[in-house]
């Protein structure tokens, strides 16, 4: 078991990845002035850049979806890498050699994650060349069959593996890798026959275009391998429970239109994408799981939750059903809507496309219907509604999904649809639902109901909400608190040792007072200081405000005397509402009856008065 990769070494990729070279090889990047760049968000669709970077500290944000942080971060979400993945493959192209905790040997081999990366993108060369040879010809026959022509195969990188268990071996070997490589990208077995033989194949690839690993159909009749589709073995870079097959096709048309359509095959998603449902995905060889909604959730970006939306594609039959209900217990890995889009007659898009045209694929999209509901159905299905307690009995069984829709404005419709389903009154099934959950129901009454309030798409979407709000970066109420924290993580060099005196009872904001205190419990140090406080930070939304704060520009060079100042206008405001705190204690206090606790208050009125006057003259430079 690899243990965790050295500090020093993960500090040494930090310092030799130059951030700005690596999100450059993916944003073209201009100069923003101030020592910053600027370019389009990889990470959401936009026209007019967000995206910033500041080389000088190593971070990244995008001030229109949220998404910050520093080198490995980006590498991280850029190729849905894991955070010990994107060390190790920062780590291969800057040519540092990680250790780990357990025995101090690397996990992989220096440069072996580039190698079998390079080795499937040759794969998937040779597969593509392959099409044309006399043999494929049951390959052209599936692509035809399926209803695709020559230019839909070749722009899904389709390909054929032909059934010399050699060839793929042969070739890769003559053009430089070695049968150990081979092996760990999952391309050839140990004993030197090539994975797939005599199949259909689908590359997969990440959103950057990289080959992870292949798909394969059989299309024998005596094929050896009885699984009708089989994927390439687990490796150092394909793990099937990350993977999305469509990806590199639908990462943007997600970012921009807010949607993910997720069907089940290889062949559906061409066929969606050919029908205009150019956000289509399926996952690979594997259930849909949390790691694929992550996934999906962070390309659909800044989407609360009445925006956005995720539509899967079931049968109509048991198995579609048990399907979804699966996906349905993932449903608060979303901040977006879950949908499902079902075919009467049980087709799926390929063979619908086939069937009944392109328009019928955009309409099945078109007609779907919130996965609740859908589960709901299926659930209250399973009782006898002729009678009373099978009645009784469903709106019990649906009780939870009730009470697990985010959207309380929906739990109103949704509370009708039960009753209908059941043949109830909804204000029985309002009762038995409010008694089953132990959760007030909206009443059956037409009235507003109250709106939760959207979440941030870097937030963790729970149903109870965020232990920290995000703050409004235009609040003009808590702009000083902003503009300190900028000053502190920017130029925390114009302080003195205690900060000027600021202290967390000065931030009103929850988010920037637990900043605050972050930079307080982190003894400053020349070097790397703003890469432990965002290493230590244990919440992630912490992490992004550091990073929005590290890359907002400040309106002009600061200096000691401007950073007084300003920590003079901070300690100021709270010095105004701490007085007026103060004020209307001493005019609930009775001066003949409680006398002391009157002169008390009185001496801190005074004290606070002086201490405003002063802080008032320490704070015109702020302007």
């Amino acid at each position: 078991m690899v243990g965790r990769i050295n500090e020093e070494d993960i500090a040494l990729v930090r310092e030799r990845a130059r951030i700005d070279e690596v999100v450059g090889g993916h944003v073209q990047l201009r100069n923003a002035g101030g020592g910053s760049l600027k370019g389009l968000c990889p990470f959401h669709d936009e026209k007019t850049p967000s995206f910033q970077v500041t080389p000088a500290r190593g971070f990244y944000y995008c001030f229109g979806c949220g998404e910050g942080g520093d080198v490995i971060t980006f590498v991280q979400k850029i190729d849905n890498l894991t955070f010990a993945e994107a060390v190790q493959m920062l780590a291969d192209k800057v040519g540092v050699q990680l250790r780990f905790s357990d025995d101090g040997r690397p996990a992989l081999q220096p440069g072996l994650r580039q190698r079998i990366l390079a080795a499937n993108q040759a794969a998937a060369e040779f597969y593509q060349r392959q099409i044309d040879s006399p043999e494929a010809i049951v390959f052209r026959r599936f692509v035809d069959g399926r209803g695709f022509d020559r230019a839909a195969a070749e722009h899904f990188g389709m390909g054929y593996a032909p059934r010399d268990g050699r060839a793929l071996h042969n070739h890769l070997r003559r053009v430089g890798f070695n049968d150990d490589e081979l092996v760990r990208a999952g391309l050839i077995r140990d004993s030197g026959w090539d994975y797939f033989q005599g199949r259909v194949l689908w590359p997969i690839r990440d959103s950057a275009q990289s080959v992870l690993g292949f798909g394969a159909r059989r299309v024998f009749d005596d094929d050896r391998m009885p699984a009708k589709y089989i994927n390439t073995p687990e490796t150092p870079v394909y793990k099937k429970s990350h993977v999305l097959y469509g990806l590199d096709l639908a990462r943007q048309p997600i970012g921009r239109k807010a949607q993910a359509v997720v069907v089940e095959g290889y062949t559906d998603v061409m066929a969606c994408h050919l029908s205009g449902i150019d956000t289509a995905v399926a996952s690979c060889g594997t259930a849909f799981g949390p790691d694929h909604a992550r996934t999906l959730q962070r390309l659909m970006g800044n989407n609360d939750a009445f925006n956005g939306e995720v539509v899967f594609t079931f049968d109509g039959d048991a198995a579609g059903q048990a399907a979804a209900l699966k996906v349905f217990n993932l449903d608060q890995s979303f901040v977006a809507q879950t949908y499902v889009a079902v075919e009467p007659n049980g087709l799926d898009p390929c063979d619908l496309r086939l069937q009944a045209g392109e328009p019928a694929v955009r309409e099945l999209v078109g007609r779907r219907i919130p996965l609740y509901r859908f589960v709901m159905r299926n659930v209250v299905g399973q009782y006898d509604l002729d009678r009373v307690d099978g009645r009784l009995q469903a709106v019990r069984a649906a009780a939870p999904l009730l009470s697990s829709v985010r959207d309380a404005s929906l739990v109103r419709g949704y509370l009708h649809d039960l009753s209908q389903l059941v043949g109830m009154d909804i204000e029985d099934v309002r009762q038995v639902v409010a008694q089953q959950t132990r959760r007030p129901m909206p009443p059956a009454r037409d009235e507003p109901a109250p709106r939760r309030p959207a979440v941030a798409a870097n937030a963790d979407p729970t149903l109870d909400g965020l232990a920290l709000p995000w703050p409004d970066p235009d609040d003009r109420n808590t702009a000083v608190e902003r503009g300190t924290l900028k000053l502190m993580l920017q130029h925390p060099t114009l302080f003195d040792t205690e900060w000027n005196g600021v202290c967390p009872d000065d931030f009103t904001h929850p988010a920037y007072r637990a900043t605050f205190e972050a930079i307080q419990a982190t003894p400053f140090q020349p070097e790397r200081w703003t890469e432990v406080l965002y290493s230590n930070a244990e919440d992630e939304m912490l992490r992004q405000l550091q990073v929005s704060l590290l890359v907002e520009p400040i309106l002009r060079a600061p200096d000691e005397a401007y950073a007084t100042a300003y920590t003079a206008r901070l300690q100021l405001l709270s010095t105004v509402r701490k007085l007026a705190e103060l004020k209307s204690r001493l005019q609930r206090i009775n001066p003949v009856e409680q006398a002391s606790a009157h002169k008390q208050a009185f001496s801190e009125l005074i004290a606070f008065e002086a201490r405003r006057r002063n802080l008032e003259a320490a704070s015109r430079g702020a302007d």
